[in-house]
């Protein structure tokens, strides 16, 4: 089990880049917009800089949702490979089935 703090650390960073994505995406467009003049788009990464560094999509780490695991994580169940071997022995989760030859 991953420690509770970094867990809801990663809660709070989902939490505030849910918030500024309008914020942060209007901003960017902006920037990377070469007809407007280079002072509008100077201010705009500005303003950009300004924005907490948490409401960033890409401070977000993967966590397991069962163990909070961040490493051997799979994207598609949302789980570490410890967790999914877990589930899978105890036939939790569909379709899967242990190896054996």
């Amino acid at each position: 089990m991953a420690k509770t703090s970094s867990v809801e650390k990663n809660k709070r960073r989902i939490k505030l880049s849910k918030k500024y994505a309008n914020k942060r995406m209007a901003l960017k467009m902006t920037i990377n917009n070469k007809e407007l003049p280079l002072e509008e788009r100077f201010k705009a990464g500005l303003k950009l800089a300004e924005l907490p560094r948490n409401s960033s999509p890409v401070r977000i780490r993967n966590r397991c949702e069962v163990s909070g695991r961040p490493r051997g994580y799979y994207r598609k169940l949302k789980l570490s490979r410890i967790a999914l071997r877990e589930l899978g022995n105890f036939g939790q989760i569909p379709g899967l089935v242990k190896s054996s030859w």
